[in-house]
């Protein structure tokens, strides 16, 4: 087997090693769920996952997580969902998560807008259809169909912590990021590749 199917195997079996079909992450990989209470009957769950690497570095931001999604509820019925397969370039993403004190960070005089899970600052950016969570300098809150939940609204400091997830846990379709776990994969340089 040549050295360039060698590699193009091993980044096919990394995509599915993450993936697993159905979500599974590797074990290298650093899971956290996560629940979320809000007023009016309205809460969110979910969870994320990064390298293990990054956990020692006292911040992981949305760059640098490879699975993610989150579930709205509504006096316990589902009212929307987002994963970051539905990420692209007009999707609001900000993720700042303290692997240390295993807990997103909270609005502060130094983290104005900590959290934007496809949503904005206003709060109408999750589209049509849409979902979202967000915590600014106004409030922790959810955006559903475009549209600010005000009655979801939670103080913005309070805290929001996340717990280490069960070694079976199985992320939902959509919510792992294959393409980028291939590019972390460095191919032989041009001069090494056999002509």
């Amino acid at each position: 087997m040549t050295r360039i199917r060698r590699v193009a195997r091993a980044a096919a079996l990394a995509v599915l090693a993450c993936l697993g079909g159905t979500g599974t992450v590797r074990a290298e990989h650093v899971v956290h769920v996560f629940q979320w209470q809000g007023n009016g009957g309205y809460a969110m769950e979910g969870a994320l996952a990064y390298d293990s690497a990054l956990a020692r570095d006292g911040l992981v931001t949305g760059a640098e997580i490879d699975c993610f999604f989150i579930l709205g509820r509504h006096d316990g019925a589902e009212i929307g969902r987002w994963s970051l397969g539905e990420l692209d370039a007009g999707t609001d993403w900000i993720v700042t998560f303290l692997p240390g004190l295993g807990a997103f960070a909270v609005y502060s005089p130094v983290t104005a807008m900590p959290q934007a899970w496809n949503m904005d600052g206003t709060g109408t950016s999750c589209g049509a259809g849409g979902f979202g969570f967000n915590i600014g300098n106004a409030a922790q809150d959810l955006c559903l169909d475009g549209q600010l939940l005000a009655e979801s609204q939670v103080a913005p400091e309070r805290a929001f912590p996340a717990t280490p997830a069960p070694a079976e846990y199985v992320f939902p379709p959509g919510a792992c990021l294959g393409p980028m776990l291939t590019s972390r994969l460095s191919l032989p340089e041009a001069a090494e590749r056999p002509r």
